[in-house]
């Protein structure tokens, strides 16, 4: 069994006036490699859990543990294994984009600081040019941010929070802002980063469609964990497939159902559940001609919205 790379324990954090822990008893575990998401609604505390996470904020008690270091007593340890991408900028707009990435590198200690791009060893330019050119930023990294949308300055953020390779990348709305075909690019290159370096990918998103990608799943509501697992674990928990059938006959659409074991209860078109068959089984054994056969499969957000019964974020 692999060693956990994130491991949080009886997690606890409780703002001061607050008449309720913001997170209340969080434990879950993340493996190399994995792409893990968090959901829940507004309030839920999936920001103080991953800003605890990223070190930028101190819990009430618990443990988290990052690549083996204690998150809390060797911060430094954790900030050099983790890579972040948070949802507000935190971004100079007194450099250019370049400026801002390179500095980024020469703190983490990646390459030695030379006062202009042409200048720095050529790993760095071409790794920079790669990153730009995947996320569709091109030369407009060398313009002052000042003259970039806020797209674009999103998509700068991503670059730096990728360029020391991090073990652990933190994404917290990373694709917030950035148009359809960035959002592929740079879901297309975490893919190949995760296959080829056993990156762990940890997700905070309003996306649930990006969330369905993830291997698993841990949704928090009112600062406690009530749900975590594969996606089709979550949805398979929760809610049933079933077949919408009708028929120019529905009564006698409705006879044969009955006869079958498949109970409708509505006027039509039918919803007919399962329960343990195959859409294959229930359509091949009937001989009523159908006007209408659709399959419903229930998606992330179906489940996600059973869970914690409110409005998506």
């Amino acid at each position: 069994m692999q060693q956990p790379v994130i491991e949080v324990r009886d997690l606890v954090k409780r703002y001061r006036k607050a008449d309720r822990n913001a997170v209340d008893g969080v434990s879950f575990s993340v493996y190399p490699g994995e792409f893990f998401a968090l959901l829940g609604p507004n309030g839920a505390g999936k920001t103080t859990t991953i800003s605890i996470l990223t070190t930028t904020l101190a819990p009430t008690s618990g443990r988290v543990d990052i690549g083996g270091a204690d998150a809390i007593h060797e911060a430094a340890a954790v900030r050099r294994q983790v890579g972040i991408i948070f949802q507000k900028p935190s971004i100079d707009r007194n450099l250019s984009g370049e400026e801002n990435v390179r500095f980024h590198a020469i703190l983490y200690g990646l390459y030695p600081y030379r006062p202009f791009y042409r200048m720095m060893p050529a790993d760095y330019r071409r790794q920079v040019t790669e990153l730009a050119a995947l996320l569709g930023l091109g030369d407009e990294i060398f313009k002052p941010l000042k003259k970039l949308s806020g797209g674009m300055m999103r998509k700068l953020e991503i670059i730096r929070g990728l360029m020391h390779r991090p073990k652990v990348l933190f994404l917290d709305e990373p694709t917030a802002g950035l148009d359809a075909a960035s959002r592929r690019n740079l879901w297309d290159y975490l893919k190949g980063v995760r296959e080829q370096s056993d990156t762990t990918v940890f997700l905070t998103t309003h996306y649930l469609d990006e969330a369905e990608e993830a291997d698993r799943i841990c949704i928090l509501d009112k600062g406690k964990v009530v749900k975590i697992g594969t996606p089709d674990e979550i949805k398979a928990d929760l809610l049933q497939e079933y077949l919408v059938l009708d028929s120019a006959d529905r009564s006698a659409l409705r006879r044969e159902l009955e006869r079958k074991g498949l109970p409708v209860r509505d006027a039509g078109p039918f919803q007919v559940h399962l329960d343990g068959r195959t859409a294959q089984d229930v359509i091949s054994s009937l001989d009523t001609e159908l006007t209408v056969l659709r399959i419903h499969a229930p998606s992330l957000e179906d489940a996600y919205l059973k869970i914690v019964g409110t409005a998506i974020e």
